[in-house]
């Protein structure tokens, strides 16, 4: 029997990806972890809706898309501000809000930041790969169908539910703002040694920049340089967040859907607790690292997966 409670894409957008919260334990097979780039924002609107962490939801990239309802559901939007409206009227960022069939849910060009999570109560509904629906191109897994994005006519279904009659919003205190200078905490890694003590400090004491070359595997930064060791490495595995030194000189950041095993100098490693803020940040944007304390930011993770439940 088929659904009636779905929405339908009218328009899917530069890059419009179904994710969950990851796929984990499967590195030594070459298989990344894929999940949201910006997981606060995305942990945010699965629990403003009161869903566990893990829930079916949208990363929207760039805007530019559009969803016809197809029966009322309660659904929330968190991350960057893509200006979304339904029906034509702006909606509030950071918040839940109602929906009943017949309506268009549109995405625009982003005010700030570059994604916006959607999510719905209980989730969309998707066959798991491999023990998730986060949706990996390069590894064709995920999504509705081989890891693709979202396309025209792609329906993506929910479980009916119960709407509040009033939304929900994230308090002013909890929401990034996206245009401020970015600053991330660094700590140091074990390669560290190998790099001249002026190069790394060189880090610390220069400004990057957000080049163009960015997507879900990593950000690359340019601007400034910092000198690599003059050797080659094994390729060995990657965590995310680790901070690559190109021949050039050039840092990268890598992300969710980073390749599972790398051979260039790392450096070090971007806190994980700052990686959603670098996920948001768009090219020509100022970059500088700090020093992190390793403990401290141990803990402020820790006190984040709790409140979430992860």
């Amino acid at each position: 029997m088929t659904s009636t409670n779905f929405i339908e894409v009218i328009k899917p957008g530069q890059q419009t990806l179904i994710q969950d919260f990851g796929r984990f334990g499967l590195a030594h097979f070459g298989i990344t972890q894929g999940g949201p780039v910006d997981d606060y924002a995305y942990s945010w609107a699965n629990h403003l809706l009161g869903n566990t962490v893990n829930m079916a939801a949208l990363e929207i990239t760039l805007g530019q898309a559009d969803f016809l309802i197809h029966a009322s559901c309660e659904m929330a939007i968190a991350g960057g501000d893509l200006c979304a409206r339904l029906d034509g009227q702006l909606l509030t960022n950071w918040s839940t809000f109602r929906a009943v069939k017949g309506q268009t849910l549109t995405f625009s060009l982003p005010k700030n930041g570059l994604r916006a999570y959607l999510a719905i109560k209980g989730g969309f509904n998707v066959m798991p790969h491999l023990g998730s629906v986060a949706t990996v191109t390069r590894d064709q897994l995920g999504g509705l169908a081989g890891g693709n994005s979202l396309s025209l006519g792609d329906v993506l279904n929910f479980t009916p539910h119960t709407i509040r009659a009033r939304p929900v919003q994230t308090t002013f205190r909890f929401k990034p703002d996206y245009n401020l200078p970015l600053e991330l905490r660094f700590i140091e890694g074990y390669q560290v040694n190998e790099f001249d003590r002026d190069a790394v400090d060189s880090i610390y004491n220069q400004q990057f920049e957000v080049s163009q070359l960015i997507n879900r595997m990593g950000y690359r930064l340019s601007g400034s340089r910092i000198q690599p060791p003059n050797k080659e490495y094994l390729s060995e595995g990657i965590a995310l967040g680790a901070v690559q030194v190109t021949p050039s000189g050039e840092p990268i950041v890598l992300l969710n859907d980073r390749q599972t095993i790398g051979g260039y100098p790392k450096i070090g490693c971007v806190a994980r607790i700052d990686l959603p803020r670098l996920a948001q940040a768009k090219p020509g944007q100022k970059v500088s690292f700090v020093r992190g304390d390793l403990l401290g930011l141990q803990d402020v993770w820790g006190q984040w997966a709790r409140f979430f439940g992860y």
